[in-house]
């Protein structure tokens, strides 16, 4: 029967066929593969993942199933990284810059007030330099990129969601900051002058409730469905940096598929990052208007040059101790359309 769903560019032609023309297989399937997220099902990222493994059932002709843990139910990052090397965990949904634990220039693809804007960061992650940060991943953790990292966005645009309002820089100066594992974003945000306290994701809810932050960083999309607005009540866009999310795969699961299967999923990668941008531009907005409605505060007016301009020292400051990436801010500046 004919897919219902739509698909974006980078499918290969084998898997536009598969496409136009799957059939539902009765039998079960040759290859389970175990998916886990950090997300909620029913969050928009959620979906867009269930999504993903709804289209590798159907691309594979049920020759492949998706089994997804969603909420972090496989465990803290930490711990899923340690499952996904070993093979027992298939594939991970988290950003890109978690790799560094095997390539450590890679937290820099988030550097936070350093992009002009989305398309600025595009060109820069399609550099040789950031392929060869993946490569390394590969070399060293046997952990790659599945599909186009930059396809399945996270949450569309960043925003701090606070107790108080936000309006400067200068309403930031102490503010008790959840900031996730990331010494890169703990460093940023304290030389900004915010007191960064480090929390996991599914804790932040309860500590905004107990007092232990007045603040988060969070992708817009993401705030109604964690409902980290009931004990925050205000919404400031500050698009800090952009950030997509990442199908980090088992490289030696990956390999053993065979070239139908691996067509499958790759098929179903690009499939469901084109959904997942649907989902963002058409229900992030109406997200926010939910929220206004409850008497939430939005702002997205902020002026982010003072932001900006004040991690300019920041990475000069580590360009000069030799801590920033080989050709890091070079590349930076050759993607920066002037």
């Amino acid at each position: 029967m004919m897919s219902k769903y739509k698909y974006g560019t980078g499918l290969t032609a084998f898997a536009a066929v598969l496409v136009m023309g799957f059939t539902t297989a009765s039998s079960a399937a040759d290859v389970v593969w175990r998916q886990a997220t950090e997300q909620p099902a029913y969050s928009l990222e959620g979906r867009g993942h269930g999504k993903f493994s709804d289209l590798v059932g159907e691309l594979s002709n049920g020759k492949m199933e998706m089994k997804v843990y969603p909420s972090e139910q496989l465990g803290k990052k930490g711990a899923v990284l340690d499952q996904l090397q070993a093979g027992t965990v298939h594939i991970y949904n988290t950003t890109a810059t978690y790799m560094a634990k095997w390539e450590p220039a890679l937290k820099y693809i988030s550097a936070p007030f350093l992009y002009d804007d989305r398309a600025h960061w595009y060109r820069f992650m399609k550099t040789k330099l950031v392929k060869g940060w993946v490569a390394n991943v590969e070399k060293k953790g046997g952990i790659t990129l599945m599909g186009e990292y930059v396809a399945f966005p996270r949450g569309s645009w960043r925003v701090m969601v606070s107790k108080k309002k936000i309006g400067s820089l200068a309403d930031v100066q102490n503010i008790k900051l959840r900031m996730h594992k990331d010494q890169l974003a703990v460093d940023a945000w304290t030389h900004l002058g915010a007191e960064v306290r480090v929390l996991g994701w599914t804790e932040v809810y309860t500590s905004l409730g107990r007092g232990l932050v007045e603040a988060v960083n969070s992708p817009a999309a993401m705030v109604e469905s964690m409902k980290f607005y009931e004990p925050a009540p205000n919404i400031t866009s500050h698009r800090e940096y952009e950030q997509s999310v990442g199908y980090l795969t088992n490289l030696k699961a990956y390999n053993g598929l065979s070239a139908e299967l691996r067509d499958a999923v790759d098929a179903a990668h690009a499939g469901a990052s084109y959904y997942e941008q649907g989902l963002l531009d058409a229900d992030t907005m109406e997200s926010i208007k939910r929220l206004q409605a409850k008497g939430v505060t939005y702002s997205d007016s902020m002026d982010t040059g003072p932001f900006r301009e004040k991690m300019k020292s920041f990475y000069a400051e580590r360009a000069k101790k030799g801590q920033l990436p080989k050709g890091f801010l070079e590349a930076v500046e050759a993607t920066r359309r002037r």
